[in-house]
């Protein structure tokens, strides 16, 4: 169930543009350029923030974690390996 204080009002623009409220974009950390989802059933719209993983910083961590355990990769080793994964997942 929604409570009051999660209902908040908006207009949309003639261009298409609807406001968030400030709120609303200070609890979920919504700032400029945050990508959303848009969720369509009958009149109903739902946007769901979509979260993008940092993959440098992944990447950074994962290499930094090899080297602690003194694994050492080539590039081509690491493709290789990155492929096989994702033809797992298909």
């Amino acid at each position: 169930m929604i409570s009051v204080s999660e209902v908040e009002v908006t207009t949309m623009s003639e261009k298409g543009q609807v406001v968030i409220p400030q709120v609303m974009r200070k609890e979920l950390d919504l700032t400029p350029k945050t990508k959303f989802i848009v969720y369509r059933k009958d009149n109903l719209l739902i946007l769901k923030k979509l979260e993008i993983p940092d993959l440098v910083k992944e990447w950074d961590d994962i290499v930094k974690q090899m080297s602690k355990k003194g694994l050492k990769m080539s590039f081509e080793e690491i493709q290789k390996e990155v492929d096989a994964v994702r033809a797992i997942n298909r």
